[in-house]
Order: C-alpha cells, then sequence, then structure tokens
C-alpha cells in the first residue's frame, strides 16, 4: 500500500513516516498545501493523512481540490485538540476520520488499517485466502497456521494482493502502489517478487492471467 502524508511540521512529519514505513507501508511526503495537493492529483495513493493547517493552501482546500479531481483515496486528516469546527469542515470537504494533535502513532496507524480494510471490503484486521493468512495488525503472515517470513517488498506485495482479492492487478498498478516516488520502478522487478513469494507460501494461489496481471482468488469469501 502506497500512502501520501502532508504535514508542514518536519519533526511529526518524519516520524509519521517513520513509523508507516516500518509497518510496511511506502511513503510520500510534502510540506506544504499545494505540493500535497499535486501529489494526491497525480499519484495513485491508497490512503493520505492530511494536517490542515497547512501553509501556502489550507488542509481543507487541498482535500475540495481532490475530491473535485474525482480522488476517492480515503483521508485521515489531522486537527489541533481545540478545534472542532475543522473536524466538521474536514468531513464535509469528505475526509473519512481524523486524529487530534497530539496522538499515540499506534492510534493512528490503527486508524490506516482500518481504512484501508473498509476502501477493500475487509472486516477484520486479519485477512484470509485459503490456507494463507495476514495479519495487517502484526505484519505477520502464515500459511495452515505456520509463520512464513518475508521480505519488507513481498509483503507489501502480497498485502496488496490479499486486500484485492478477487480482483486481477496488473503489473503496472503494483508498481504504482509498492513504492514511492523516488524508488527507481521497474516492473520486470514485480515477476521476481511474485515467484520467490510463490516458492515461500508454498500454496497456488497467486495465478497469472496472461496479459493481464496477477489474481489472488481461491472463490472463498473475503472476511
Amino acid at each position: 500500500m502506497r500512502l501520501l502524508v502532508v504535514e508542514d511540521d518536519q519533526t511529526l512529519n518524519k516520524q509519521i513516516v517513520t513509523a508507516l514505513e516500518q509497518a510496511g507501508y511506502a511513503v510520500d511526503c510534502a510540506f506544504d498545501g499545494e505540493e500535497g495537493q499535486f501529489l494526491g492529483e497525480t499519484e495513485p495513493y491508497d490512503a493520505a493523512i492530511l494536517d490542515l493547517g497547512l501553509p501556502n493552501v489550507d488542509g481543507v482546500s487541498v482535500l475540495n481540490a481532490w475530491r473535485r479531481e474525482g480522488r476517492k483515496m480515503p483521508v485521515i486528516i489531522l486537527t489541533a485538540r481545540d478545534r472542532w469546527s475543522d473536524k466538521v469542515q474536514g468531513f464535509d470537504a469528505g475526509a473519512d476520520d481524523y486524529v487530534t494533535k497530539p496522538f499515540h502513532m499506534e492510534e493512528l496507524l490503527a486508524r490506516v488499517r482500518a481504512l484501508l480494510r473498509r476502501a477493500t471490503g475487509h472486516a477484520t484486521s486479519e485477512i484470509s485466502c485459503g490456507p494463507v493468512k495476514l495479519d495487517t495488525r502484526s505484519g505477520r503472515v502464515a500459511v495452515d497456521g505456520n509463520p512464513i517470513k518475508l521480505t519488507s517488498h513481498e509483503y507489501r506485495l502480497l498485502s496488496y494482493l490479499m486486500h484485492h482479492t478477487g480482483r486481477i492487478v496488473s503489473r503496472g498498478e503494483l508498481t504504482e502502489h509498492l513504492y514511492d516516488q523516488d524508488f527507481d520502478r521497474d516492473s520486470n522487478t514485480i515477476e521476481v517478487f511474485i515467484g520467490r513469494l510463490r516458492k515461500k507460501l508454498g500454496v497456488d494461489i497467486i495465478q497469472t492471467v496472461r496479459g493481464l496481471g496477477y489474481l489472488l482468488d481461491t472463490g472463498q469469501t473475503r472476511t
């Protein structure tokens, strides 16, 4: 999953980005509303964390612009403790959730996980596909109850596919959603990671749909 953080406080921005990256996300960041608005309109993010008190362009204006452009990614707004009116404006502009400053990073991470689950039709933190279970809260993967050790890139790839179980995902889409904007992207590496995942999982749940991409589907109901 690829996320955008728009926060003008450089220390807080770095803290959020670091926490998200450690949790297995690809993250881009911006420090003002103008840059954040541009990134949100031009890059395919799975979710965004948006501060409302931004320089150049305020957060509500950024969010309004995203929604006018048809950008549907879930957005968590960051608000000051005593600015309830900001929360109302944020929700009216199209926000999905909010976190009040100061906040515990674990709360923000939990809200991100919840938004991503809901956006892809999953009800709990554990996503299953046949014998494979992925716990988005702990970042652990198991097959038939046996833990599987994955690299960060392998985990990102499996997580994206499992969040989108039942849908064909192209190599281009995977490349756009697994790496941040500074990464030297090469869609051919996706094939390499798919091969490694298949070998580590030891079960045939990742199907190659020739000319289209990859499909995770065992015919079972999503959790």
